[in-house]
């Protein structure tokens, strides 16, 4: 089978490329490099992988990348951490409501003139951002109030336009939603910029490398955001590469949508302390000192579709 990933240098996409090769697919990536520079990847030699340097909005462009794949998977938009939402809530909404309408314009153009079977989605858990129903099932999407940041109101919009090309041009979908990726392979973003925490200026906008950072440099108190009893579920990339590509083979995934996430729940003080054990396991955790400004976030949630292997624990950090 062959695939067209958008957004394939990205931090996600990295693991689902590596993915699809290890199951023999042949890949075909485009990325502008927006969010991190030119990057290098194990596999960008690999002879079934062709990556083109190209901006996904070009429509004349993904046609000729799309034409004669099986399926895509939509990957590619800005994205960032929770300083990016602010910094640029605008643009998360026009330009990742221009990057998903060219692609799903190529893919009704694909499946109606070409071979293309299928569109698969990268949504996300913040289409979740003001539920209160914990375990977050799918559909509640549906239920909830949308959400109030405009990233993860574009990331619902997604999922409509699947469910408008399907009722409209009959394109097969299935809508994807990870939860809190982590792993290696992240870098500073081209857009962070450096912020004050504490007594440190750090440029990761996720929480696992700010406190990583935090824990290296020796913080004391060591500064986190809230009371740290926020929950996450801190689902290890590669598990959600498996996950994605298991919705790209099953033909039960077809017009249907899941959450892929751990079962294990995490706050931000367990992950502090997680942190802490393993770089400075020899010292005493100091104080952790609660920050004013607390996000609007999703807390609380476990796929009810999807069992991952990977779990955090001292020993895996």
């Amino acid at each position: 089978m062959k695939v067209l990933v958008t957004g394939s240098a990205g931090f996600i996409a990295g693991y689902l490329v590596e993915e699809l090769l290890n199951h023999n697919y042949e890949v075909v990536g485009i990325d502008n490099f927006s969010k991190y520079g030119e990057t290098e990847k194990s596999y960008d030699q690999h002879s079934r992988y062709n990556f083109v340097k190209g901006d996904v909005k070009d429509i004349k462009l993904l046609r000729e990348l799309i034409e004669d794949c099986d399926q895509v998977v939509a990957c590619a938009a800005i994205i960032g951490g929770i300083s990016l939402f602010h910094e640029y809530a605008y643009d998360l909404l026009a330009e990742n409501e221009r990057i998903i309408s060219s692609t799903f314009d190529a893919a009704i153009w694909a499946s109606n003139e070409k071979k293309l079977k299928k569109i698969n989605v990268i949504s996300s858990s913040m289409v979740f951002e003001n539920t209160a129903k914990f375990p977050t099932p799918e559909g509640e999407q549906f239920n909830c109030p949308p959400p109030s940041s405009t990233y993860g109101f574009q990331k619902l919009s997604c999922e409509y336009f699947a469910k408008g090309a399907w009722e409209q041009y009959k394109l097969p979908y299935t809508i994807i939603r990870p939860f809190n990726c982590i792993g290696i392979g992240e870098k500073r973003a081209l857009s962070d910029k450096e912020v004050l925490s504490g007594n440190i200026k750090l440029a990761m906008s996720h929480v696992v490398p700010d406190l990583v950072q935090k824990v290296l440099r020796g913080q004391d108190p060591l500064h986190i955001l809230g009371r740290g009893n926020q929950v996450r579920h801190y689902t290890y990339g590669g598990d959600l590469a498996e996950g994605i590509r298991l919705c790209i083979e099953s033909e039960k995934a077809v017009n249907e949508d899941f959450n892929l996430s751990t079962s294990v729940s995490t706050t931000v003080l367990e992950l502090a302390r997680l942190i802490w054990r393993v770089v400075r396991s020899k010292r005493a955790m100091p104080r952790c000192w609660p920050m004013r400004w607390t996000p609007r976030s999703i807390s609380g949630r476990r796929s009810s579709t999807w069992v991952i292997r990977w779990s955090l624990s001292a020993r895996e950090v």
